[in-house]
């Protein structure tokens, strides 16, 4: 059973509590009235009565968000993945920016997602929310929080995502295509890239990645091992990937 106390302006609760034969109460002050402090203290007795632990140290939604990235994402996530995470980091940074997460609840994580998805087409906040929602789970087990505000939470979005036929060049635009790039070939290696780029498929930063060695004439082929990281802070360094993919992207050039 909590006891209120008053402390000059304002209240104070204290809650008994025995961890391993020791008591080590629990207090916190700061109230404005004693039915307020006796709210608090019904709460966390509440927690303790259900095995949890209370958390009553304020812990700010962005940096455990940034903490769990940092422990969970960076070890195992390509550098490409990591940047989708970093940027789910400063949408939640921008809308609750000291928020503790004990704070959180559905409403307000509604509301997050209502001002998001009001600039953003339907993948970017299926991701967003998706990010987040893993991160929130961990929270629950790390009894950080008691509440999933992410739980039912409703996706609006405004942006219209682009029809499959905005995504492709039909044939005959594809033909025009080529050709007016095989016409300007000799003004610039670029152009040529585009070239290699429509044959083969290859990833923008696989092309930009390819190096003289790579190139094998005799037998027609190109080894596309690496990358080309234009989102490093040096501004680009080769990514070396783990296996040796070989490409014959055309028999021959005329």
């Amino acid at each position: 059973m909590a006891s209120i106390q008053k402390r000059g302006k304002t209240y104070q609760y204290t809650i008994s509590r025995r961890i391993n034969g020791v008591q080590k109460p629990i207090r916190k002050g700061g109230f404005r009235s004693g039915k307020e402090a006796a709210t608090a203290a019904k709460e966390i007795e509440l927690q303790l009565v259900k095995g949890l632990n209370p958390v009553l140290k304020p812990v700010i939604f962005a940096d455990y968000f940034e903490q769990w990235i940092e422990l969970y994402k960076v070890p195992k996530v390509s550098k490409i993945t990591l940047e989708h995470y970093k940027y789910s980091l400063r949408a939640v940074k921008d809308f609750f920016k000291d928020t503790p997460m004990q704070n959180i609840r559905r409403p307000d994580y509604q509301k997050f997602l209502n001002w998001f998805g009001s600039t953003r087409a339907k993948e970017t906040l299926a991701k967003v929310n998706g990010h987040i929602k893993s991160c929130v789970d961990d929270a629950l087990e790390d009894q950080i929080v008691h509440l999933n505000f992410t739980r039912k939470a409703e996706l609006n979005w405004t942006v219209p995502a682009k029809k499959e036929a905005d995504k492709f060049l039909n044939y005959q635009d594809e033909e025009r295509l080529m050709e007016k790039i095989w016409s300007k070939r000799d003004l610039g290696i670029g152009y040529s890239l585009l070239l290699l780029a429509a044959v083969s498929g290859m990833r923008f930063e696989e092309l930009v990645g390819l190096t003289r060695s790579d190139f094998d004439f005799n037998k027609g082929t190109i080894r596309i091992n690496k990358t080309w990281d234009i989102k490093n802070i040096n501004h680009g360094v080769l990514d070396q990937q783990r296996t040796n993919n070989q490409y014959e992207p055309f028999k021959s050039v005329t």
